[in-house]
């Protein structure tokens, strides 16, 4: 991958805190959220209920699709990332704790010490690491519908 574009995907994934990403029901069926997300480079982590549509969905099928995007008024500045991906769930509990801590470090402006429920443990949330094999990357303002794709690999 080219520096310049594995700079901008990091950028991207800084700028950002939430996704869509979807998963594949037991019925072939799509299914689309919005998570909230950390990465360490481009190994994204999300949370979600221990027996949540999501987790069950993973169990099944491993396979994600998600994108991370903005909002903006300027046609030409329209901007992200979506990626094909592997999810598999955390089971080391220090990597779990790892993803906890950036969880954390992902919202400064929030003082965790004054919300109304207890911050999650590993205990009581599924943590999954999101391995991307493709990414594209949307960049308007190299011209209408411009992406550059990543191949990455089957992971």
């Amino acid at each position: 991958m080219d520096e310049a574009l594995g700079k901008k995907i990091l950028n991207l994934l800084d700028e950002h805190r939430i996704m869509s990403v979807a998963t594949l029901r037991p019925d072939g069926w799509p299914q689309v959220t919005t998570v909230g997300y950390v990465h360490d480079g481009l190994t994204l982590y999300f949370l979600c209920g221990l027996d949540s549509q999501k987790a069950r969905n993973l169990a099944h099928d491993n396979r994600v699709s998600l994108t991370i995007d903005h909002d903006t008024a300027d046609l030409m500045a329209i901007s992200g990332l979506s990626m094909a991906a592997h999810a598999e769930p955390v089971i080391d509990r220090d990597e779990a704790q790892k993803v906890l801590g950036l969880l954390a470090q992902a919202y400064p402006e929030q003082d965790t010490s004054k919300l109304e429920i207890e911050m999650p443990t590993p205990d009581d949330v599924r943590i999954f690491r999101v391995t991307p094999t493709v990414i594209s990357v949307l960049d308007y303002s190299k011209g209408f519908g411009h992406t550059d794709l990543v191949e990455l690999g089957d992971g």
